[in-house]
């Protein structure tokens, strides 16, 4: 299936990690022309190898995302090399574990800002050129926004946030025929997922027992499997899909859990 998305530009957050990195990599083996945004600078160095092996355009942006006159500049410096955006992935965010009992409001607030506004940020200065190309947006959001963790405020607010805003978005730019959307994961391996299992006692045991309950596949939902979702809804062949919440998550959010 061809998903016409050669030669277009994509600017991705959280670009050069994780799930972020997949996206950027299905991108870039569509033809699109994948804008990487990431404060490491060791990964985007990586990823920066990994495409010019393989004969691939691409641009690498060294970033804070935290600060709105960055988001700015991101923008503005991917404009100013390639002319366009014809797409934009809000990706990038970390389950900081700020609580509401292990917690204080200053790092409640530090932690939206880490997963939140910039979303909002990237999404009101990419609006000119996503206007002009008719683009999509996708949101990475997590099943914490629908289920709950407990002891993660900041990171569950944010992400319920970024579902609603999702709607919010896909209703306010209809007339400029912007798609938007949200692809919701639960259990991904990433690097992240994986310092969070190695924090238990028997990290193996730990991941056996989470694995046990993702319905589908008894398997964990991998980076690449968010990636595809994401290209897909950033394509022509989902021109009519806008102001969805969609689950790549195995059946873990949603099926009965006597299944498991």
């Amino acid at each position: 299936m061809d998903l016409e998305l050669k030669d277009k530009v994509i600017l991705i957050t959280g670009g050069a990690k994780g799930i972020g990195a997949a996206i950027t990599r299905a991108c870039a083996e569509e033809g699109a022309i994948p804008a990487i945004v990431d404060r490491d600078e060791k990964a985007l160095q990586e990823m920066a190898s990994l495409l010019r092996d393989a004969g691939r355009q691409f641009h690498c942006i060294s970033a804070e995302l935290a600060q709105a006159d960055e988001c700015r500049r991101i923008v503005t410096e991917t404009q100013k090399r390639f002319g366009r955006i014809d797409a934009l992935v809000n990706n990038a965010g970390v389950n900081d574990k700020v609580g509401l009992e292990h917690g204080s409001p200053e790092e409640y607030v530090a932690s939206l800002e880490r997963n939140l506004l910039h979303y909002y940020n990237m999404a009101h200065y990419a609006l000119p050129a996503l206007k002009k190309a008719k683009g999509a947006m996708v949101n990475i959001a997590s099943k914490t926004a629908i289920t709950g963790q407990g002891g993660t405020s900041g990171y569950a607010s944010a992400k319920g946030a970024i579902l609603a805003l999702t709607r919010e978005w896909a209703a306010e730019l209809l007339p400029y025929e912007i798609r938007v959307n949200a692809i919701v994961p639960a259990e991904v391996m990433t690097p992240l997922y994986r310092q969070w299992v190695n924090t238990f006692p028997d990290p193996e045991q730990k991941l056996k027992t989470v694995v046990a309950k993702i319905p589908l596949g008894k398997r964990m939902t991998s980076p690449e499997d968010i990636a595809a979702m994401a290209v897909f809804l950033m394509s022509e062949r989902a021109s009519h899909i806008t102001g969805q919440h969609i689950f790549v998550d195995g059946g873990y959010t949603h099926l009965d859990r006597a299944l498991t």
